[in-house]
């Protein structure tokens, strides 16, 4: 809003200075465009191919599949293994392997927290590359 006395003199006006505030606005700006990265995390996964390539029923897998399953059950290779002795018999399992993989089946029942926790103790067993199995064509 301005007034003026009606002279070409220059009266007084009565405008805000908003320069300050877009300072303001442009350090917060930068300010958040660098914290929200930061404040992200990740876990790191290695998602299996949506399209495999078809492979012989022949040839005996290296692989190990560690199964998340209700009630604190878990599988290495379909042998059940106690929530306890987890830790353990995953380190015997990498014990002598050059190679530290392991896939990770999550039963669709199964929270979240509790394949988090199964990844953890694969860590703590020296694995190096986590990766996620996908479903049987059973479903489960």
């Amino acid at each position: 809003m301005s007034f003026s006395a009606g002279s070409a003199r220059g009266g007084l006006t009565n405008e805000p200075n908003v320069t300050p505030m877009i300072d303001v606005l442009l350090v917060l700006l930068i300010i958040f465009m660098m914290v929200i990265p930061m404040s992200r995390r990740a876990i790191d996964l290695q998602l299996p191919d949506p399209n495999p390539v078809p492979t012989t029923q022949n040839v005996q897998s290296q692989q190990i599949v560690l199964e998340v399953m209700p009630g604190d059950q878990f599988a290495i290779n379909k042998k059940s293994v106690p929530k306890a002795g987890l830790l353990d018999e995953l380190k015997t399992v990498y014990e002598g392997r050059p190679e530290k993989i392991i896939f990770i089946k999550g039963h669709p029942k199964v929270k979240y927290q509790e394949v988090i926790w199964a990844m953890d103790q694969a860590r703590g067993a020296g694995v190096l590359v986590i990766g996620a199995a996908p479903k049987d064509k059973e479903g489960t």
